[in-house]
This record gives structure tokens, C-alpha cells and sequence, in this order.
């Protein structure tokens, strides 16, 4: 397994990849998004390949100046992983994470922030893997008017 740091916005499987994590943005949308992404000096995204198959995963971390449950300020932040459903429970996540990791030490990081929705078990019991901690919950509202 190759774990490398994307270098271009305009990666086909990124994208597919993109579009099965998060299906309803439109291509053209995410297409947009991942161009101004790859030119923002505070965002990474790190692909998983298999030598003869190709990408199986993704994670996206860009750096918040905070995030709920971090102490330290600005902050690096995972805001999105996704991993093929025949490559999950193979460490692939853990490798992708562990890229990540190197990549904040390297910049002067200590710790990394993430979620994922209260109801996700799946994240929840992959992001314990990865040695994430839970911090709090928050409930959200909205009132329409």
C-alpha cells in the first residue's frame, strides 16, 4: 500500500472517491471545491493506492483556526476519510492517519481534530482504532423563519 500527499485538484479518483463520501454535492460542485482545495497552503489530502488496483482511499485534513475539543490553536482537522468497502478493517485507515500524523509533527502540530455524527458507529469504532479520544458531543438547532 502507497500512501502519498496529492499534489493536483484534478484527480479522477479523488473525486470518485469524493462522490461516494459525499453524494449529495453535485461533480461539478466538488470538482470546484477540490481546485480550491489543491491551491490552499493550509489543506492536505492523502491517497491510498494499491500497486496493480489503484486509489482506495482518501482523507482530506485542512487546519482550523480551532476545533471543538482541541487545545491547541490553529488546529489540524480531519474533515473527511473515506475507504473502499472491500479494503476497510485492513489498516488502511490507520495508514492514512498515520500520513497525517507525520505531516502535522512536520509542521509543528500536537494534536488532531475530527468528528463524525453521534449516530455513526462505523467512524465512531475507526476513529477509536486510530487512537482519536472523544472530546464532547454537541447537539446543533436551527430555528427557520
Amino acid at each position: 500500500m502507497r500512501i502519498h500527499e496529492l499534489k493536483d485538484g484534478e484527480s479522477v479518483e479523488w473525486l470518485r472517491m469524493r462522490l461516494l463520501l459525499w453524494p449529495r454535492g453535485a461533480e461539478a460542485e466538488h470538482r470546484r471545491e477540490m481546485r480550491e482545495l489543491a491551491r490552499d497552503p493550509s489543506f492536505v489530502c492523502f491517497l491510498a493506492e494499491e500497486p496493480g488496483t489503484g486509489s482506495v482511499a482518501f482523507a482530506e485534513v485542512s487546519v482550523r483556526p480551532y476545533a471543538n475539543g482541541c487545545e491547541s490553536r490553529p488546529v489540524p482537522f480531519l474533515e473527511g476519510i473515506w475507504v473502499d468497502p472491500g479494503w476497510r478493517r485492513h489498516g488502511v485507515g490507520a495508514m492514512l492517519v498515520g500520513a497525517i500524523v507525520v505531516w502535522c509533527r512536520a509542521r509543528g502540530f500536537v494534536e488532531l481534530g475530527s468528528d463524525t455524527d453521534v449516530n455513526n458507529m462505523v467512524s465512531r469504532d475507526a476513529h477509536s482504532a486510530w487512537g482519536f479520544v472523544e472530546t464532547e458531543r454537541v447537539v446543533y438547532f436551527r430555528k427557520a423563519f
